[in-house]
């Protein structure tokens, strides 16, 4: 199983300094997710504004003694990410930065496109936003609805249709939005668009969980697109929507999954530091949760692995972020058992936990479909051995 070097270690180590700072803030923020723009003093909350840009666009990332970090990596983002998603799972989705979005440009993205969109992140706090989810068909993109059409008479095109469930579509400035110019899976393409941009509107979707997030419905009302702002349009039809729309996903789903796992560890700590005196039952209950986070954090850890050697090896990916989307439900269920009757009114971070953990269900892939993408991979033959080898070691975490 994959271990950290050092250098990942030294990142860990002051990702969680940086947490615990972030922690006293996260039911003040569920309160008002504006406050997020409160805390850009926190290292926590400023730091991810200036990362997840590649080197070649970046001439200052995180600097800790001699090593240099850019959160480009899958395995670096899931060190990050587990740290800021024990503090708080909506502060971890609220940060500004490059995000979905920045590792789509990253796939997909011409070098100008580039040099735009990161410069822009460079020059100032941006959020950012990935649309892809529509009000009917979810995240199918085979009955996507948001069309490009031609601009009559100029040199351009008009984007029109609806997304929704975005993240942090209430703060944004700019993002990726999914679209179809003409029917099958090769006419599916995604574009740069500014929120200040004419006929773009946002309205705020209520949510019970992650409210840091500010999740949000886009209207899109012939949106004017320069050519230049259509993602792409230097690679092959193949290469262009669905496949920089798989490839992000990849390469996002081990970070989701280390969300899970920062989630799950939070639920196991607030039991470890506030019930003392635990019976040996409860001690054996404690030290099981312990061990199946311990397994999820390396299934997770290889997954990011296997994507930063071959973006295209997704199945390890699908594993880690369906075993930690119910790991981190079942340990935040499981710490509100150890408080007794009324544990959610008395330990309102328990009770965030709780709505907190099944939202990740819904990120990048709910569990049906992540099922049918290892069937599809089993089938094939090219995940039988890392799968196999998986079960085993749940079977012994267990």
């Amino acid at each position: 199983m994959p271990e950290l070097d050092e250098r990942h270690l030294l990142l860990r180590r002051y990702c969680r300094e940086w947490a615990a700072d972030l922690r006293p803030h996260a039911l003040a923020v569920d309160r008002d997710p504006t406050m997020v723009t409160s805390l850009m003093d926190l290292p926590a909350v400023s730091l991810p504004a200036r990362l997840q840009i590649p080197p070649p666009y970046n001439p200052a990332p995180l600097a800790i003694g001699r090593e240099r970090f850019y959160l480009t990596s899958a395995l670096e983002r899931t060190v990050f990410c587990e740290a800021i998603a024990w503090a708080d799972l909506g502060l971890m989705l609220a940060l500004p930065g490059a995000s979905m979005c920045g590792v789509l440009v990253d796939a997909i993205g011409d070098a100008q496109q580039k040099e735009w969109f990161y410069g822009r992140l460079l020059e100032r706090v941006t959020w950012t936003f990935f649309a892809l989810t529509e009000p009917e068909g979810g995240s199918d993109a085979g009955v996507m609805r948001t069309r490009l059409s031609e601009l009559p008479g100029r040199d351009g095109f008009l984007l029109d249709g609806a997304k929704r469930y975005v993240s942090n579509a209430m703060r944004a400035s700019v993002g990726a939005v999914f679209f179809r110019r003409a029917p099958g899976p090769l006419g599916i393409g995604a574009a740069l668009v500014e929120t200040s941009a004419p006929g773009f509107s946002v309205t705020p979707v209520d949510t019970v969980a992650v409210r840091g997030a500010q999740l949000g419905v886009i209207a899109l009302d012939s949106v004017e697109i320069r050519p230049e702002r259509v993602l792409g349009r230097h690679l092959s039809p193949v290469r262009r929507g669905t496949w920089g729309w798989l490839r992000t996903f990849n390469l996002l789903r081990p970070t989701v999954a280390s969300m899970g796992v920062g989630l799950a560890q939070a639920a196991h700590d607030y039991v470890a530091v506030g019930r003392s005196g635990l019976r040996k039952h409860e001690r054996d209950r404690l030290d099981r949760l312990s061990r199946q986070i311990e397994s999820v954090r390396q299934l997770t850890r290889q997954a990011a692995t296997a994507v930063d050697h071959d973006h295209r090896s997704g199945h390890l990916a699908s594993a880690a972020k369906l075993s930690a989307a119910l790991l981190a439900e079942q340990a935040a269920r499981e710490a509100v058992a150890f408080f007794g009757p009324g544990a959610r009114l008395d330990h309102p971070l328990l009770d965030k936990l709780v709505r907190d953990a099944r939202a990740l269900e819904f990120m990048e892939g709910t569990s049906n479909i992540l099922r049918m993408s290892l069937s599809t991979a089993v089938s094939r033959g090219i995940a039988d051995a890392d799968l196999r080898s998986t079960a085993c070691r749940d079977r012994r975490a267990g």
